[in-house]
């Protein structure tokens, strides 16, 4: 799917529907803050505007921003979102801490770590740790030349 939209609208597009979700629950909630979501509407424009000029640069925030990264660029954004989610983790636990110690509501923080703790594990089998490379099955069945 993501193949039909031109790499450099790919995450102005997300970041637009996500902002749209976002004032949409913003104006569903109704209340005396039911214009927070003209709010969110003009904060999610200014911020898709940023990420399409920027994908337009050649840099590496361009390239970032463009859905055109390099490995070294995919390497980088991929240690980048495994500290944001190390630091997620720990905020969340010790939001949990608080709330057990405090005696309030804390399951909303354990179903949190779950979801990360779920994610981490499907993670780990989806890029196959633990499983052999069929290349080296291959070269554990041939004889060593040394030993010839």
């Amino acid at each position: 799917m993501l193949k039909v939209i031109p790499p450099r609208l790919r995450k102005p597009a997300l970041y637009t529907l996500a902002g749209l979700v976002f004032a949409a629950a913003w104006l569903i909630h109704g209340g005396r803050t039911w214009w927070f979501s003209i709010v969110v509407l003009v904060a999610t424009a200014a911020r898709v505007a940023a990420v399409y000029l920027r994908a337009g640069k050649d840099t590496d925030e361009g390239a970032l921003a463009g859905s055109r990264a390099d490995e070294r660029l995919q390497f980088l954004n991929a240690r980048a979102r495994a500290l944001a989610g190390i630091f997620a983790g720990t905020a969340t636990f010790i939001a949990l801490s608080v709330a057990v110690a405090a005696g309030r509501t804390w399951w909303p923080y354990a179903a949190i770590l779950a979801v990360a703790g779920l994610g981490y594990l499907f993670g780990l089998s989806n890029y196959g740790v633990g499983e052999q490379d069929p290349a080296e099955e291959d070269a554990d069945d041939a004889p060593s030349p040394v030993m010839s």
